[in-house]
């Protein structure tokens, strides 16, 4: 029941994973909501990715070594990890405050909060699958972290042995004698593997429209093409937005727009500090044999998905602005990334070649929660390279705030306020 106090009228900006997440859990409170997007549901950074629910990347990306691979991809124009030189104020403003962080300490820090919403999130994304009628090839057969070298063997223990350490988080090892009847779709001559048995994996443009669909049946509206030209401000309050299908009240505002976010900054009274990571993927028919287990490679910094209709390699972290282009030759790349570890590593019949923009903070947190001047409207983005991943926490944590219901997760790890 919503009691006098509760809101009426939810409206998200924003339709890709983590704004489908608000509708359901604010719908599920009994609000009315309102889905608007400049473009298509879901047709963003939601759209392309590997389809990872993983628990098991609790690690921020400000980890100690991430400043000198920075620098470094300064002088690589084909580094995996690349920071394109260009002016940009906004741009080195934030790789300062992300090379501050770069530190045990903070990455540490900031683990601890990755896990709670990290965990949340695999509880979440069970429950919503295991009673709602959405098919999207969701697969519990955990992340197979593949490495070539026996040097990345050794480096990756390290790493596995600080996650069972401070969080918990273990793998199983496989030494290479074992990988090829593990995952007879890898070559022979392998260093080894990590198994983290407790992730997931969906095909992510399957559970973006089937969600979206779902909730439309439900009655939630997602207007979709309808563009946010201005929002209408009075006494620390929204009060209304301007958009291309003309003007849109209600009573809370949740802004979703991921990477776009930034540019909203100004006139919601609030830092934002979000840059985006350019990253691409290429999906294409099945090879035979297809690897049976999602995986990474660490060592090339290559993600592969083997879906039940097709097989997507995707990767790299540009910080390059709002490009739109697709090189061939990072697409190229990604197919022969993969070489080294597949016996088939890609096919010829291409399905789509993909970029998009991950929303990136500079401490590696999302965004969550009401910002601190306007008392109506609430953030729901910066979630780095992990939106699908964290999407149904955020949802429940966002339904909670605004209902004013006791969250589930703390929320001052997440808060807008950080930035103030």
């Amino acid at each position: 029941m919503i009691s006098a106090s509760r809101p009426e009228h939810v409206l998200i900006v924003g339709s890709g994973i983590v704004g489908i997440a608000c509708a359901h859990y604010l719908s599920k409170q009994g609000l009315k909501v309102t889905v608007i997007d400049r473009s298509t549901i879901a047709g963003a950074c939601s759209h392309g990715n590997c389809g990872y629910i993983c628990p098991s990347h609790v690690l921020p990306l400000t980890e100690p070594e991430a400043l000198g691979t920075a620098f470094k991809s300064l002088f690589q124009p084909n580094a995996p990890f690349r920071v394109k030189p260009r002016f940009s104020p906004a741009m080195w403003n934030w790789m300062w405050q992300f090379a501050r962080r770069c530190n045990h300490r903070q990455m540490l820090t900031a683990g601890v909060a990755l896990k709670a919403i990290l965990d949340s999130a695999m509880s979440e994304y069970r429950e919503l699958l295991k009673s709602e009628p959405i098919e999207c090839e969701w697969k519990e057969t955990g992340l197979l972290y593949v490495l070539q070298t026996a040097k990345g063997m050794r480096a990756f223990a390290e790493t596995d042995r600080m996650l069972t350490d401070h969080f918990g988080v273990s793998a199983r090892r496989i030494d290479g004698s074992e990988l090829a009847n593990f995952e007879p779709a890898l070559k022979d001559n392998l260093a080894g593997a990590f198994h983290y048995e407790g992730d997931a994996s969906v095909r992510p443009d399957l559970l973006n429209s089937q969600w979206a669909e779902l909730l439309k049946q439900r009655g939630v509206t997602f207007l979709e093409n309808c563009e946010l030209k201005h929002i209408e401000k009075a006494g620390g309050r929204i009060v209304r937005l301007h958009t291309s299908h003309g003007e849109l009240e209600a009573d809370r505002f949740v802004i979703a727009t991921g990477a776009w976010s930034t540019r909203l900054g100004r006139v919601l009274e609030c830092r934002i500090p979000i840059e985006p990571g350019k990253g691409y993927s290429v999906t294409m028919s099945r090879p035979d044999p297809c690897p049976r287990y999602p995986m990474l490679l660490p060592e090339h910094k290559v993600g592969v998905s083997p879906f039940d209709g097709g097989y997507r390699l995707g990767s790299m972290m540009e910080f390059c602005g709002y490009d739109e282009s697709i090189p061939e030759n990072r697409i190229a790349q990604l197919r022969s990334s993969a070489e080294p570890y597949l016996r088939s590593p890609s096919t010829n019949e291409t399905q789509q070649t993909w970029y998009g923009w991950r929303p990136m903070t500079w401490d590696s947190l999302p965004i969550i929660g009401r910002t601190p001047r306007l008392e109506n409207a609430f953030l729901a983005t910066g979630h780095n390279m992990l939106g699908l991943s964290m999407a149904t926490a955020t949802g429940k944590l966002v339904a909670e705030l605004v209902t004013h219901v006791s969250p589930h997760i703390d929320p001052l790890p997440y808060s807008p306020a950080r930035f103030v």
